[in-house]
């Protein structure tokens, strides 16, 4: 769930005027493409007390040695060893244009805000293999993602970014909030053709 999302040059120039300080790693970001599992993107992070742009690798390694984990589950976030310490102590907001899904026919959709604005999606990082990786958190599907599928990126709004990331018991309500609803395009339009 949530394995692709798209970020843009002026999503990238928001993100900058919004935060105190931006890290230097946020200039290798190749802005205006999709970004996948084991890549490097931006999200927002408190660091030193001030609001920072960060870029930072999705996903940790596997519990086997194998694979990414890219998600975890709002459920189950606070109790799993893998993401107890980072849900606690090193929460992340992802900005995203759009992201996309699957449905079981593996059917493309693309999934936007209704006014086109940027979507927040909350995650948390921690140090693995010697460099902070980021997961998204997902939830339950709302009335716009459940035609599509059961599960979706939890989506805060810009007021709830510094909450998120600085206070742990507002943290805490968030995680149980539904998110916005939310534009949903496929990919193509099937056609049907009917004989006369």
């Amino acid at each position: 769930m949530c394995s692709l999302f798209y970020t843009d040059r002026e999503l990238i120039g928001e993100m900058r005027r919004l935060v105190q300080r931006a890290d230097r790693e946020v200039e290798m970001i190749e802005p205006g493409r999709d970004v996948r599992p084991t890549e490097r993107a931006l999200l927002l992070r408190q660091k030193d007390g001030a609001l920072c742009l960060s870029a930072m690798k999705w996903g940790y390694p596997g519990p086997s040695g194998s694979g990414v984990v890219i998600n975890a589950r709002v459920e189950s976030v606070t109790e799993k060893r893998m993401f107890a310490e980072g849900i606690r102590y090193h929460r992340a907001v992802v900005p995203v244009r759009r992201f996309y899904e699957w449905n079981r026919e593996k059917e493309r959709y693309t999934f936007q805000s209704r006014n086109g604005e940027i979507l927040y999606l909350a995650g948390c990082f921690d140090i693995r293999d010697n460099e902070e990786r980021f997961v998204i958190l997902t939830t339950e599907a709302n009335g716009s993602m459940r035609p599509v599928h059961d599960r979706m990126p939890l989506i805060l709004k810009r007021e709830q970014i510094q909450d998120w990331l600085g206070d742990w018991n507002a943290a805490e309500r968030l995680l149980r909030q539904t998110p916005m609803e939310l534009t949903r395009q496929a990919e193509y339009e099937q056609m049907t053709l009917f004989s006369v």
